[in-house]
């Protein structure tokens, strides 16, 4: 099977390391990007799940921090979100220890009840590492079956799909050079059947991959598939992206800071640091933005920052016909919670379960549609939850937080409310403590707590998070900074 993918970057480059790596032998891979056109690649801030896509892929962690200029993240930072001045963070991994089928939340929920006034956040072995700058490799806390630091990174989303190209073309990936003038439709069917180029150059292919970004050239472009447009539930629709020098002592984590009309983050790598400001224009304007982004860089600034506009959605069908669409072809969601590059990862990963044999099936594709459409809107909610649960002055905040939202996150919500409880389904991308630690830093404290909390009496409770807080804050100690972390992958 002739397989084309059109626009290189991350997305393009993800696409053709994967296939490449796991069906080279059944496929002919042909990339096509044009040198004249600029991918966004900013910075990039990742989930963990990216671990497993490198070991697929044969990548190890020194090579990919190395080659990426990568460091490692432990969470996102929020501050100012629910009001101006505080701030709380989404930490990967476990918080606490549970009580049997009951999470370490409820015991923390009773314990505050009581009149306890540690944080929850002082539990969290990933939010105490990142706090002191700390890190090293630690899959349990010593001595104990308790899980250990988790990771993801933050990344040159430019170098790393520098490296994937490499990859790919040892592979067999044939990478060719040029703008796309028009594509050819079969009149029949309405698939692609061909992609001619600005130099005169004809490439033909059986599946198409559309990695083209906002322009979406295929499965827009081409095939006209429609956007769903979620504005009215997330308003944004700028950015401005600057790198500026790198920071010292290096943060293990993302920041991300509200601002009047929107927030601006903060991706700390080896060599420079990555930031922007993603606003709404509506309440905004570019020149504002700009300059509060300036104003606001804890380095100084190496490059001329470049706006870039966007609706947030999605794509109606992300598979039409022969053509698959991926990264921000696929539709958009802002990148508060790092999950751009994941949604590449996760639709490669579908494609995969996914790839037709011999002909494209409906049903597969209808199948395909239904796992995108829903893991989207997932993550779409997640995303709506920081803003909807703010406490901030200011008409853009006043208007995220009076907005209707989507039943499924209202019921997660007020389910969360009356008893500290959270519903996920199966796959959802979240897990329950991301959702727990969003919603106590933004201000939901339940009403009620699991009954298994009172399984403990006064003296045990008190004697667990003492033993729990000394456990971590001892561990912490003993780490080494993140600096000194990296250079042993140098």
């Amino acid at each position: 099977m002739k397989v084309v993918i059109v626009g290189g970057g991350s997305a393009g480059w993800m696409a053709a390391s994967l296939l490449s790596r796991l069906m080279g032998n059944q496929l002919h891979i042909t990339l096509v990007e044009s040198d004249q056109i600029q991918t966004v690649g900013v910075g990039e801030a990742t989930i963990p799940a990216i671990q497993h896509f490198n070991r697929v892929l044969g990548i190890d962690e020194p090579t990919f921090l190395n080659k990426t200029k990568g460091s490692i993240k432990l969470g996102i930072n929020f501050n100012g979100w629910f009001n101006a001045d505080d701030s709380y963070m989404h930490a990967f991994g476990a918080i606490g220890k549970d009580m049997g089928l009951a999470g370490f939340h409820h015991t923390w929920l009773k314990a505050h009840r009581m009149g306890e006034t540690k944080s929850f956040w002082d539990y969290s072995l990933n939010y105490q590492a990142s706090l002191h700058n700390k890190y090293t490799t630690l899959p349990n806390i010593p001595n104990t079956k308790m899980s250990g630091l988790v990771h993801a990174y933050h990344l040159d989303a430019g170098l790393y799909a520098a490296h994937l190209r490499q990859l790919s073309e040892s592979s067999g990936v044939i990478r060719v050079e040029g703008k796309v003038d028009h594509v050819k439709l079969e009149p029949a069917s309405g698939f692609i059947e061909s992609l001619h180029l600005e130099s005169g150059a004809m490439v033909a292919g059986d599946l198409f991959i559309d990695c083209s970004g906002f322009r979406a050239l295929l499965i827009e472009g081409a095939l006209k598939t429609g956007y769903e447009d979620w504005r009215h539930w997330l308003p944004c629709d700028r950015a401005i992206a600057a790198g500026s020098e790198r920071l010292s002592p290096l943060p293990p984590y993302t920041s991300s800071t509200a601002h009047d009309a929107g927030w601006q983050w903060q991706i700390p790598l080896q060599h420079r640091t990555g930031n922007g400001s993603v606003y709404c224009s509506d309440f905004m304007d570019d020149e504002t933005a700009l300059n509060n982004l300036l104003n606001n860089l804890n380095s100084k600034p190496l490059n001329e920052p470049k706006v870039i506009r966007f609706i947030t959605g999605r794509r109606q069908k992300q598979w039409y016909k022969n053509c698959v669409s991926l990264g921000l072809s696929s539709g958009f969601i802002e990148p508060l919670e790092s999950t751009s590059l994941h949604l590449v990862q996760a639709g490669l990963v579908r494609l995969v379960k996914f790839f037709p044999h011999k002909q494209i099936n409906a049903v597969d594709v209808d199948e395909y549609n239904k796992q995108s459409k829903i893991e989207f809107e997932r993550i779409r909610d997640f995303i709506i939850l920081h803003y909807y649960l703010n406490n901030r002055k200011g008409s853009f905040w006043e208007r995220c937080r009076n907005m209707d939202i989507p039943d499924s996150l209202a019921s997660k919500i007020a389910l969360f409310k009356e008893s500290g409880k959270v519903f996920r389904e199966q796959d959802e991308l979240f897990t329950e403590i991301a959702w727990i630690q969003v919603m106590l830093g933004q201000g939901i404290v339940p009403k009620q707590y699991h009954p298994l909390a009172d399984s403990l009496s006064d003296t045990q409770r008190s004697d667990l998070l003492t033993s729990l807080q000394q456990l971590i804050d001892g561990t912490v100690s003993q780490l080494p900074t993140h600096d000194a972390f990296l250079q042993t992958m140098l």
